[in-house]
């Protein structure tokens, strides 16, 4: 007895469920319709899932061809649309957009981990490379401004270099910071650069008197003459002009962006 309820119980639901309302699309019209409907059938807290799955499940359909055709293209993207919701309940509805979710989720992890890997080989590849910058030695740094021939102040970055590298450099980048020991804000952190006449074989040592740009950075700061100029090698190219190491594979934009993926995916960090 006790299996026979059981079998009308299975039965019972079986026809609720045939029963259930689904939409018809067999046209924009009646696809609407039947979609308002089956929203007004639902209990409200029910009705924000179902909206948010027919956005997605029309979002999913989509794509960029059938945009830039216009009225034609919009017409396929609703014939799509109308397809992939007809004979769908509310529950069936919800469901495939879930089902979308997930899915959109999962890519968006996957992307996500490549990029990380990414940044964090860029990131070694960055501190291998540093360590060989360091054999380009600056090996005095000094800042000060000197009147030029007009009587203007012209700003002057004096630095003594030495190529420790084993092959000739055409063009060296730094990242200069002035600052006064007692100060806790540099006047100034810049980047500059400077294509060397004739190279520097390895082996050589020059001093060099930079002149930036009076209405640059360097001629506006207005630092004490005390204020002490720190340089550090960022870049060098070889003698073909070409990229030899470069630290700049990595800079601050990389690491916020690295920490921002981390912040969301914290299973990937290192």
């Amino acid at each position: 007895m006790q299996k026979v309820k059981y079998i009308v119980l299975a039965a019972m639901v079986t026809s609720l469920a045939a029963c259930a309302p689904t939409i018809d699309g067999s046209s924009e019209e009646a696809m609407e319709a039947s979609i308002d409907a089956m929203k007004e059938s639902l209990p409200a807290e029910q009705q924000a899932e179902f909206e948010q799955a027919l956005q997605l499940i029309a979002m999913d359909g989509m794509n960029l061809g059938d945009l830039m055709q216009g009225e034609k293209g919009a017409e396929q993207i609703i014939q799509r649309y109308a397809e992939d919701l007809d004979g769908l309940t509310a529950e069936e509805v919800i469901a495939k957009g879930e089902a979308i979710e997930a899915e959109q989720a999962r890519k968006k992890k996957a992307q996500a981990q490549l990029e990380i890997e990414e940044l964090y080989q860029k990131k070694t590849e960055a501190e291998q490379q540093r360590q060989q910058l360091q054999a380009f030695e600056v090996q005095k740094s000094r800042f000060y401004k000197r009147k030029d021939y007009f009587g203007s102040l012209e700003p002057i970055i004096e630095l003594t270099v030495k190529n420790g590298t084993d092959t000739a450099i055409s063009r060296a980048y730094f990242k200069g910071t002035l600052a006064s020991p007692e100060r806790a804000v540099p006047w100034l952190a810049d980047n500059f650069n400077y294509e060397i006449s004739g190279g520097l074989e390895p082996g050589e040592t020059t001093t060099w008197k930079l002149a930036p740009n009076q209405f640059s950075d360097w001629g506006t700061v207005d630092a004490p003459k005390d204020a002490i100029l720190t340089v550090e090698v960022l870049r060098l190219d070889g003698p073909d002009g070409e990229e030899l190491y470069s630290a700049l594979i990595f800079g601050k934009e990389e690491e916020e962006r690295l920490m921002e993926l981390l912040k969301d995916y914290p299973e990937f960090k290192r």
